[in-house]
């Protein structure tokens, strides 16, 4: 008993430590950005964001999760990405990171491609992603748990669906709409590499 206790306090450690890691690191980039890019160097952190269908925008699908606006856009993003985060998180570390990336990858391309005019930044393209992938990851699994998370997942945060359409001038719903597409895709690969594994190992 003493050694699933002490397993279930370093897997929350763990989880705790990168998720607190990630948020203190857009928390600095911000702070920096805010406190001594703008206001000694006349520019902005902001420049290195998505830009829609220019080549140099690129480099925003791997940075743009990590600048804001201003602080009210960072602190906008923190408790959603750390409530989604986690619940991804509670069945396998390995899955927040592989639903980060392919959310991250997807909402980035899409945006590159679809965005309209300007610089996009912030975390929200990989939330919707954590979004996507927890309403549908009971859909593609069918277990009960997955289901009951899912359907939990709803009800707090189904209200962010609206997000994916263009109702709010200065809001990348192209970020929204193509994470939550990458969540979905992240549910679906996960569960088919699941059931793979599975049939693997009954028939070896």
């Amino acid at each position: 008993m003493n050694e699933n206790v002490r397993a279930i306090a370093n897997e929350l450690k763990a989880q705790i430590l990168i998720l607190l890691s990630l948020v203190g690191l857009m928390w600095a980039v911000e702070i920096a950005d805010q406190v001594f890019f703008r206001p000694f160097l006349q520019t902005t952190l902001d420049v290195y964001g998505i830009i829609p269908r220019n080549l140099i925008g690129l480099r925003g699908i791997l940075f743009a999760p990590f600048l804001h606006g201003n602080f009210p856009h960072l602190i906008g993003n923190i408790i959603p990405f750390l409530v989604l985060g986690w619940l991804i998180m509670l069945r396998e570390i390995s899955d927040f990171f592989w639903v980060t990336l392919v959310s991250g990858l997807v909402s980035g391309l899409g945006t590159w491609l679809f965005g309209s005019p300007g610089v996009h930044v912030g975390a929200s393209g990989v939330i919707f992603g954590y979004l996507g992938y927890l309403l549908l990851r009971g859909f593609f699994e069918r277990s009960i748990l997955s289901i009951a998370i899912s359907l939990g997942v709803g009800v707090l945060y189904g209200s962010l669906l609206w997000g994916v359409l263009p109702m709010q001038y200065g809001i990348s719903w192209e970020g929204h709409l193509f994470g939550f597409i990458g969540g979905v895709l992240a549910a679906r690969l996960l569960v088919n590499g699941s059931r793979n594994r599975r049939s693997k190992d009954l028939f070896s």
